[in-house]
């Protein structure tokens, strides 16, 4: 039997304090918010967001968001000069972030809950995997967008969008409405802009689409204007 004196003991303790990994947190200069709409809870209350500002010299500010669940605290990605909004899914497993980027645009996020808390769930802004998707459309892809580009994620993500009538399945898709403007649209006539052209993402395979039910909406979206 091997006994250990007290100084031994006491320095085996410091040696495991020292090497557990510090709690993460917002770093010095951020503070949280105290507006009560930026922060969201997850529909089974375990994971709450918390939005922190730091403002620098010539108005240089910067927004983190950090998700809390327990005593643990994790950032969810990307820094922003910007606060944001957002949604959940009905399960808790997925959270888009609505995030305005400049001037009258807006991109998407997407998170999904892994090894106890929420990660990227995409390389890419889910925004902007959507303009991928609405560029490689033979009907859309000549259109060029220069400003106002806002993706935004549309109300439903809890119910499974069933005030469309519709009976999808629970915490499967993602409706995203894209919207945009060309600040010098060509000499002979061309798009004048986009609004509110809508695609959906499928959680599981990771893939948009456009359901019929849309169609016509999106034709009206594709705004023509002739320049005289």
């Amino acid at each position: 039997m091997t006994v250990f004196s007290r100084g031994a003991r006491s320095l085996a303790v410091a040696l495991t304090l020292a090497a557990a990994p510090a709690l993460a947190a917002p770093p010095p200069g951020f503070t949280l918010s105290d507006d009560a709409d930026l922060a969201f809870t997850s529909p089974d209350g375990a994971t709450r967001l918390e939005q922190y500002m730091r403002e620098g010299e010539d108005f240089d500010i910067k927004w983190q968001v950090w998700s809390r669940r327990g005593g643990e605290m994790r950032e969810l990605k990307p820094e922003q000069g910007y606060p944001a909004g957002f949604r959940f899914t009905a399960d808790s497993q997925w959270l888009v972030r609505m995030q305005k980027t400049g001037s009258g645009e807006q991109d998407l996020f997407l998170y999904h809950f892994e090894n106890g808390g929420f990660v990227n769930a995409t390389k890419t802004s889910l925004g902007d995997l959507a303009w991928a998707y609405f560029r490689s459309r033979p009907d859309t892809k000549s259109m060029k967008l220069d400003y106002h580009i806002t993706a935004n994620l549309v109300k439903g993500t809890e119910d499974a969008y069933r005030w469309l009538g519709v009976s999808w399945p629970n915490n499967r898709y993602l409706l995203i409405s894209l919207s945009g403007e060309m600040d010098k649209p060509p000499k002979n006539g061309a798009v004048k802009g986009l609004a509110d052209w809508k695609c959906r993402y499928d959680l599981a395979t990771g893939k948009f689409d456009v359901p019929k039910m849309f169609a016509k909406g999106n034709a009206e979206a594709l705004k023509w204007k002739i320049k005289r």
